[in-house]
C-alpha cells in the first residue's frame, strides 16, 4: 500500500545539492517560487554541521518532494552569509517565494527536524507527508473503533513501511492483533518496536493493553467472583480477581471501583497490586477518559489522605 502515492516522485540529486554565491539566486530564490527550500549553511570544521546535515537530507528526502534542500559552505560563500547575517553554524533557513520563512540554529534531534520540515511544507501551502500520515492513522484506528482490525492492521502496518518510527502507527498495529486476539505477535511487534520510540506514550498504552488482555484469558467468571467478594469482603485476592474479571468482560468502571476499594482495604496488599493494576488501567486508556480522570482523582486522595 503507498500512502504517498500522490506526492511528487523526485530523485534525490533533485532534491538536494550543493549551491555558491553564483548559482543561490538559481538554486533557493528562483527555485522557491514553486516549491519551500530548505538551505543548510555549514562548514566542513563544523562539528555539529556533520550531524544535522545528513538528517536533513534524510528528512527532506522522506518529504518526496514538496520540498528541496541547498548545501551552502559558509567558507566560500561569505557573502551570501554575511547578508543572511548567518552568526553561527549550522544555520537553517527555509525559502519560499524567494523569501525565508521559518529558519533554526545548532543540530536538531529528528523529530524536531522532521516537525520542521512539515511545517515549511504547510506554510507553503502543501500537504506534507507527515500530514498524509496522521490522516491514515485517523483512518485505521476507526477502522478499528468499527471492528475491521485486519484491514486496522493492513493500513497501520502500510504506514510503518512509510515512516518505521511512526509511534502510533506501532501502537495501533500492537492494538490491532491485540484485537485479533493473536497476542502472541501482538507481543512480538512490541518487543521489535525502534529504541527511539519504546518509551513513547503510544506504546505504553499498547503495552498495557497487552498486559490486560493476557490477564483476560485466564479471568474467572464474574457471577462466582463477585458471590465470593460479597461473602468475604476482606478477601483481597477474590476482589483483585474480580477486578480482572470486570475488566476481561468490558466493566472498566466497575473494575477500577473494586481496585480502589481494595486500596482503601489495604494499599500494601501483595505488594501494592491493587494502584499497579489501577495503573495499567489508565495507561491502557486515553488519559482524557472520564473513567481515568475519576479514577486518578480518588487514587490521589486516598493517598494523600
Amino acid at each position: 500500500m503507498d500512502l504517498l502515492s500522490g506526492a511528487e516522485s523526485t530523485s534525490a540529486t533533485d532534491l538536494i545539492k550543493d549551491s555558491s554565491e553564483a548559482t543561490f539566486m538559481e538554486d533557493v530564490v528562483e527555485a522557491s517560487q514553486e516549491i519551500p527550500v530548505i538551505v543548510d549553511f555549514w562548514a566542513p570544521w563544523c562539528g555539529p554541521c556533520k550531524t544535522l546535515g545528513p538528517a536533513l537530507e534524510e528528512a527532506v528526502t522522506a518529504a518526496k518532494g514538496a520540498v528541496k534542500m541547498v548545501k551552502i559552505n559558509v567558507d566560500e560563500a561569505q557573502m551570501i552569509a554575511s547578508q543572511m547575517r548567518i552568526q553561527s553554524i549550522p544555520t537553517v533557513y527555509a525559502f519560499f517565494k524567494g523569501q525565508p520563512v521559518d529558519g533554526f540554529q545548532g543540530a536538531l534531534p529528528g523529530s524536531e527536524i522532521k516537525a520542521f520540515i512539515d511545517r515549511v511544507i504547510e506554510a507553503a501551502g502543501g500537504e506534507s507527508p507527515g500530514g498524509q500520515l496522521e490522516d491514515a492513522v485517523q483512518a485505521a484506528e476507526e477502522m478499528l473503533a468499527e471492528g475491521a482490525a485486519v484491514d486496522a492492521a493492513q493500513t497501520f502496518a502500510a504506514i510503518l513501511g512509510e515512516d518505521p518510527n511512526h509511534a502510533a502507527a506501532y501502537g495501533g498495529l500492537v492494538r490491532a492483533h491485540i484485537a485479533l486476539d493473536d497476542l502472541e505477535q501482538a507481543e512480538a511487534i512490541l518487543n521489535g518496536a525502534p529504541a527511539e520510540i519504546s518509551n513513547a506514550p503510544e506504546l505504553e498504552a499498547a503495552h498495557a493493553q497487552l498486559e490486560l488482555a493476557k490477564q483476560a484469558a485466564d479471568a474467572g467468571p464474574v457471577a462466582e467472583l463477585t458471590a465470593a467478594v460479597e461473602a468475604e469482603p476482606d478477601n483481597h485476592q477474590a476482589r483483585f480477581d474480580l477486578a480482572q474479571a470486570l475488566h476481561a468482560n468490558g466493566d472498566v468502571e466497575e473494575a477500577v471501583t473494586q481496585l480502589l476499594e481494595l486500596f482503601r482495604r489495604d494499599r500494601e496488599w501483595n505488594e501494592g497490586a491493587a494502584k499497579s493494576q489501577l495503573f495499567t488501567i489508565f495507561d491502557a486508556l486515553k488519559p482524557n477518559d472520564p473513567i481515568v480522570l475519576n479514577g486518578r482523582r480518588k487514587l490521589s486522595s486516598m493517598i494523600f489522605a
